[in-house]
């Protein structure tokens, strides 16, 4: 079992220029502490059964996964100006069940634990399942989610940055306010990620939550982030409440996908059910872009995503496979 690990590089609570220098789990135990929760214990609520349904064989899922989405006009154009949009029915119930069957499996035996109530309060995260794991590398690298991505941000291209595997388990608290263009060591923002859950989620699970319009993130895009505490989680909260800004918050429906931008501002509330919110979240981007000249601490292990990357260099390493359009030679 992985041990939480806060940085504790220097004492200047916004310096972020080291790298991070300690493993995926680390590092999400490390984030999550800096949600601002407040000081209220509620009993966790028992979900309804998920259906008991046949799941689709290897070869209806890949069928599945490869078959194009009727993305509309009015789909593009709502992600254009909130830079989100969810999509219903994007994947079969019985996908999405199987990829959950596979999912649990996987971070149980990870962690050496019982999801759904085993590993109460803890934010669990697995990342490049995709590299060792058939059913896992069909959903990341799936055309269909692959050519959504690059519809929605107009290019031709894109790549894949990782896939990672995240369970917010019954009792954990909130994600803190963000947006990935923090996150990601990438010197562009045609980047976008597919968050695809393993379940329905309803609003007491914690949906993930979008902040609206795209620009929301200017209110705050100068605020000074802070390694040590909750206050610029905190701040950015405030800001919003006082600019009145419009947050998505609505329920996932079994199937239901969401897509952010790397500039979207979003956050989650806590896991108050008894069922683990498991999801799978791919991030794509476009084709010829390159890595930031100073990556930062809050990038993460990047260079377990692009191995042999430099700073300023092109972000196309052998773990970054161009995902749409599809290779009709690739294997």
């Amino acid at each position: 079992m992985v041990e939480e690990t806060k940085p504790a590089e220097d004492h200047d609570a916004t310096n972020i220029d080291q790298p991070w220098r300690h493993d995926n789990q680390a590092w999400w135990d490390w984030y999550v502490s800096l949600a601002d929760n407040e000081a209220r214990r509620e009993a966790l609520i028992e979900l309804e059964p998920l259906p008991q349904i046949a799941l689709p064989s290897d070869a209806a899922l890949a069928d599945e996964l490869r078959t194009p989405y009727p993305l509309s006009d009015v789909d593009r154009q709502f992600f254009a100006e909130n830079g989100f949009v969810k999509l219903k029915a994007a994947l079969s119930a019985g996908a999405v069940l199987k990829l959950r069957r596979e999912l649990l499996q996987r971070l149980s035996d990870a962690f050496e634990t019982r999801l759904d109530g085993g590993a109460q309060n803890r934010f669990l995260s697995l990342e490049m399942l995709w590299l060792d794991n058939p059913l896992i590398r069909a959903f990341v690298l799936s055309p269909r989610m692959a050519q959504i991505a690059a519809d929605l941000l107009s290019t031709p291209r894109v790549r894949l940055y990782h896939d990672n595997v995240l369970s917010k388990e019954p009792g954990c608290g909130r994600t803190p306010w963000h947006y990935d263009d923090h996150h990601f060591p990438l010197a562009t923002h045609d980047v976008v990620t597919a968050w695809i859950p393993a379940q329905p989620i309803p609003r007491e699970m914690g949906p993930l939550a979008f902040a609206k319009p795209i620009d929301a993130y200017k209110l705050v895009e100068d605020f000074v982030f802070n390694k040590s505490d909750t206050s610029y989680d905190r701040s950015i909260l405030e800001k919003f409440r006082a600019e009145s800004v419009e947050i998505e918050d609505g329920p996932f429906e079994m199937g239901e996908v969401s897509f952010h931008h790397n500039l979207s501002f979003h956050t989650a509330e806590a896991n108050r059910t008894r069922r683990s919110r498991i999801v799978l979240a791919n991030t794509y981007y476009a084709d010829g872009a390159r890595i930031l000249d100073n990556p930062t601490m809050v990038s993460g292990d990047w260079l377990k995503f692009i191995p042999g990357g430099r700073p300023g260099g092109l972000a196309a390493s052998a773990l970054n496979p161009i995902c749409w359009p599809v290779d009709p030679d690739a294997k």
